[in-house]
């Protein structure tokens, strides 16, 4: 196939990089900066720098650049895709971006299937993207209105490149979910790095520290995007992680040993269940 990638940065990197490495697909890198671009086709992550032409001899394109400008750029090059090509995204909410995507494809002969690899580090640039990055990852495909072979194409695409999980779903279950596995964490690695004590945990910290912690390196503008585009489904999860921090709280404040130990039973019957 001739798949073209556009935005390189950790999850278009390491896309590129990954089909470089494990596939015998023709890669074609677009992205804003000149100087990413030619570093990956320095690196052999791409075989060939694109131009808005390049889209017309696309089997599939990886848009991997914010989400209001997928839905831009898609929208104005329209004209420049060959027809039925596939038209994925990686991006991390579903629900404003499917219905529009759907849309512009449907009126222009295009296949939009919305995915979603749930994969990633704290950086978020070319230089951390990794051709291993997706080994044994889950990949989430979210069909809306393809056709079924557009599915099975990403579907065996994904799996090319190391992915051992592959979920359907709709815009709406995704979302739901990620603002619980993906969304909740950060925001409460967010908050937990914001306590006066972290800037002396030198010397106090383990892997406790480390893993509570890791996500709070954050791309805010990214992220600020990502909450704000899943606002209810994240504030419910907010809710419900203030309700139990709250119990626990009080068990402590009220020096209710019961209570909190079986608080603390409770989270671990749910982690081990989760575990067996």
């Amino acid at each position: 196939m001739n798949i073209v990638i556009v935005g390189l940065g950790i999850i278009g990197g390491s896309l590129a990089k990954a089909f470089a490495k494990y596939t015998n697909h023709h890669i074609i890198g677009i992205n804003r900066s000149e100087i990413t671009v030619q570093q990956a086709l320095n690196d052999g992550a791409i075989h060939e720098i694109g131009k808005l032409d390049s889209l017309g001899k696309a089997d599939v394109v990886y848009m991997c650049t914010y989400p209001e400008h997928i839905v831009s750029f898609v929208e104005n090059n329209a004209g420049y895709f060959r027809k039925n090509c596939i038209i994925t995204d990686v991006c991390g909410i579903k629900k404003n971006i499917c219905g529009r995507l759907t849309d512009i494809c449907e009126k222009n002969g295009l296949q939009y299937v919305g995915s979603h690899p749930m994969a990633g580090k704290e950086q978020s640039s070319y230089a951390a993207s990794e051709a291993e990055l997706f080994q044994n990852a889950s990949y989430i495909i979210v069909p809306c209105k393809a056709k079924e072979y557009s599915v099975q194409a990403l579907a065996s695409l994904a799996k090319e490149i190391g992915f051992s999980t592959i979920r359907i779903t709709t815009p709406a279950e995704h979302d739901r979910m990620i603002a619980f596995t993906s969304q909740l964490p950060h925001v409460l690695a967010c908050a937990y790095v914001m306590s006066p004590c972290c800037k002396n945990h030198n010397g106090f910290s383990a892997g406790s520290y480390r893993d509570v912690s890791r996500v709070a390196n954050i791309n805010e503008t990214l992220w600020t995007d990502l909450f704000l585009s899943n606002q209810e489904p994240l504030s419910e999860e907010i809710s419900i992680l203030i309700q139990n921090l709250t119990a626990i709280k009080n068990a402590v404040d009220g020096n209710k040993a019961e209570e909190l130990k079986e608080l603390l039973k409770q989270s671990r019957l749910v982690k081990q269940g989760l575990c067996e």
